[in-house]
C-alpha cells in the first residue's frame, strides 16, 4: 500500500477520513489536506481510475489489521494427525489402551490414523485386519467418525478417524 509522498499519480479520487468524497484533485492537493488534518494519503485502490486514496492515520490503521489477524491466529485450531498401530493378533487389554488413546486424541480435536500392519504370512489373512479395524471403529463411535475406509498399502491397512462434530 502506497502512503503519502510515494504516491506518483496526478490525479486521484479521494475520500475523507470520515467516508465522505471529497472528489477529484491532484495528488499533492489531496497530500496537503492530508497533512493539514494531520493524517496520511493511503492508496487503497491503484487499478481504479482514477486510483482511490483516502484520508486516515496509517499507524493506526496497521496496529488494528495486526491486532485483527493475531485475534484470527489465536481463534485458528491446528488438526494434528495422530497414529494408532495395531496388529492383526491384537489382545483384548492392548486393544482397549489403543482404542482409549485414540479416544483422548480425538477429543483433543485431532484426527487419528489407525493402521493394522501385516507381518509375514498374516497378509494372506487379510480380513483378519478389517475386522480388527471394524471393531476399533466401533470403539471409537460416540467421539469419532470414519473420514477414510480401510486401505491396504503394501503390508499396512489404514483408516482414517476424525472427531465428531456433535461433540
Amino acid at each position: 500500500m502506497l502512503i503519502n509522498e510515494d504516491i506518483r499519480e496526478k490525479e486521484v479520487r479521494v475520500i475523507g477520513d470520515d467516508g465522505e468524497a471529497l472528489g477529484m484533485m491532484s495528488s499533492n492537493a489531496a497530500l496537503k489536506l492530508a497533512y493539514d488534518r494531520g493524517l496520511d494519503l493511503v492508496l487503497i485502490a491503484p487499478q481504479a481510475t482514477p486510483p482511490v486514496c483516502r484520508i486516515m492515520d496509517y499507524g493506526k490503521y496497521r496496529f488494528d489489521r495486526e491486532k485483527k489477524e493475531k485475534e484470527a491466529k489465536k481463534k485458528q485450531q491446528v488438526v494434528e494427525l495422530k497414529e494408532v498401530q495395531l496388529s492383526c493378533r491384537i489382545d483384548t487389554h492392548d486393544f482397549e489402551t489403543k482404542a482409549r488413546n485414540a479416544v483422548r486424541f480425538l477429543s483433543a480435536g485431532n484426527k487419528v490414523r489407525v493402521v493394522v500392519r501385516f507381518k509375514g504370512r498374516e497378509m494372506a489373512h487379510q480380513e483378519l485386519g478389517r475386522d480388527v479395524l471394524t471393531r476399533f471403529e466401533a470403539a471409537v463411535a460416540p467421539t469419532g467418525i470414519v473420514e477414510k475406509r480401510p486401505v491396504l498399502d503394501g503390508r499396512l491397512m489404514t483408516m482414517i478417524v476424525v472427531p465428531n462434530k456433535n461433540n
